[in-house]
């Protein structure tokens, strides 16, 4: 099951290597963690629903509170106190558009917020009630999960857009094909939710972010039934896929997708480089994706963040090994890791691999094979419940990411990292700022950014310090260039900086556009924008 109150499934636990520990002390200090509310604890708080009787709405108080938050810092906080100031008032999982459509009369009728709910992934507020008198209509899509149809001489799957991403794997594996769509909430996050805020894989080097996946689909909304056509190009006017996408349930509800897919490639592996520095690894890879060398990702990190990986990969013995190795080679204290995946026919591959390693090689880059990129990819979305492991020792795990330009990659790296560390007050201590590029481009690079902080000694103390390093870090992106989210959308968190990035006409437009879809304000409220 589900956990209530942290990342994924209850039944998964990852467990610190035995030096990460003292690792993660001796550069931040030592913690202690909070004391967390129980399951029972926070249902004795949830009032009772205001929304009338429907057949496909539960108005149970543990459904309600398993629903009324996500994964961000202020979720989990909420989470862990039990200090909700809102839940859902009911939950519905329709099972088809037909019976979407019908619950947004309903919320109509009821005068009903309704907020989308996928796999409850979101880390930027998307799925948040409103505190208010409104009532509050939260729909599941877990329901419609299925495969609709596959035509595979176009190569187009659609789907009922509820699909978490193993089950849609799984049934276009099943065929021969694959979406190639691989997010680190891939586990739980589901097709609906990626096109509604821009998701972006890991992989997308080879595949394509989603809005280059989808081809089209069924968007319900109060205002009706939005039919996108999967035409493979058109000069028909503006895109209705491009109005769909990165809407975030403001427009409405995607109940149903046309993906383009893929054959299963013949082979993919995922290979590891270390470069005696930053910025010889940031030349290379730049030089790779602009000389199109078509490897499926890139990944690099920073030399604390490469450090830092090491020791939480454990196996100390080989880590240790590795460390002489590299040390012999030339790339000791400040090494950088470089995890570059190549994925096609057993040709390509070869090839691919041969070019890549020649642009690293040239930038003194050292390959150490695909044993350490084979360990990545079977733990890639365990990754994750680190949170829940690192929350038991006193420290919280936030994330945030942008993307610029090359000629501005460095200096909004070291801009956010500055800002981060200048956010907390001496009690609050040091914490840990890891940095690496996730995605790369020809024109830039999106920057991701994971901070370690410790838990103070209440909860509100907590969140005031994450409102301090979130506020530091939006103000450093919109400051110098950066979009204010390269991949996890807008939700609450990242709201007050859109208008930055969008412009008074561009606000109003998507305002303007919200209006026509859903003209008494019910879907999402209070996402992306007022």
């Amino acid at each position: 099951m589900r956990r209530w109150n942290g990342w994924g499934d209850d039944t998964i636990l990852y467990p610190l290597p035995r030096n990460a520990s003292s690792y993660i002390a001796d550069k931040i200090g030592k913690a202690s963690p909070l004391p967390e509310a129980t399951l029972d604890e926070v249902l004795l708080s949830v009032p009772p629903s205001r929304l009338p009787e429907h057949p496909l709405v539960i108005q149970s108080p543990e459904e309600r509170a398993r629903h009324c938050r996500g994964q961000s810092i202020p979720d989990w906080l909420a989470f862990k106190s039990g200090n909700i100031d809102a839940f859902p008032d009911g939950i519905a999982y329709p099972s088809t558009t037909d019976e979407v459509q019908s619950l947004l009369s309903y919320a109509e009728k009821a005068g009903a917020g309704i907020i989308p709910y996928g796999g409850g992934t979101s880390v930027v507020g998307h799925i948040t009630p409103e505190k208010g008198d409104r009532p509050v209509l939260t729909i599941d899509m877990s329901r419609m999960n299925r495969l609709v149809s596959l035509d595979e001489e176009s190569r187009l799957a659609t789907f009922l857009a509820g699909a978490a991403g193993p089950d849609l794997e799984a049934q276009l594996r099943a065929k021969g094909y694959t979406l190639g769509h691989f997010p680190q909430s891939f586990e739980f996050s589901t097709l609906g939710g990626w096109i509604a805020t821009r998701s972006s894989g890991q992989q997308s080097l080879r595949y394509g972010r989603i809005e280059q996946l989808f081809a089209g689909g069924l968007l319900a909304s109060p205002a009706g039934l939005l039919k996108a056509p999967a035409f493979p190009a058109s000069a028909a006017g503006p895109d209705l896929r491009e109005i769909i996408l990165g809407s975030e349930g403001r427009l409405g509800i995607v109940t149903e997708a046309t993906v383009r897919v893929t054959r299963l490639p013949e082979q993919e592996r995922f290979h590891m480089v270390f470069f005696p520095h930053w910025q010889e690894a940031l030349d290379s890879v730049r030089e790779a994706v602009q000389e199109g060398i078509p490897l499926s990702m890139l990944r690099l990190g920073s030399a604390l963040e490469t450090e830092t990986q090491l020791v939480l990969a454990g196996h100390e013995r080989v880590i240790s090994l590795l460390e002489k190795l590299l040390t012999w080679r030339g790339a000791g204290k400040n090494k950088c890791m470089l995890l570059f995946g190549v994925t096609g026919t057993r040709a390509f591959y070869r090839n691919t691999l041969r070019k890549a390693l020649h642009i690293f090689r040239r930038g003194r880059g050292i390959h150490v094979g695909s044993y350490g990129g084979r360990k990545w990819a079977e733990s890639r979305f365990l990754i994750p419940y680190l949170r829940n492991t690192l929350w038991d020792e006193g420290y919280a795990v936030d994330t945030l990411e942008t993307a610029t330009d090359w000629q501005n990659v460095n200096r909004m790296a070291e801009e956010i990292e500055s800002a981060l560390h200048g956010a907390l007050d001496a009690e609050a201590g040091p914490i840990l700022v890891l940095t690496h590029l996730s995605h790369l481009y020809p024109q830039g690079s999106s920057i991701y950014i994971t901070v370690i902080f410790r838990t103070a000694q209440t909860y509100e103390q907590t969140l005031a310090r994450w409102e301090a390093l979130k506020t530091a870090a939006s103000e450093a992106i919109v400051k110098n260039r950066g979009t204010i989210s390269h991949q996890h959308g807008v939700g609450i968190d990242h709201a007050p900086y859109l208008a930055v990035e969008k412009g008074h006409l561009g606000i109003a437009a998507i305002k303007a556009m919200c209006h026509e879809f859903d003209p008494h304000g019910l879907m999402n409220p209070g996402k992306l924008v007022r």
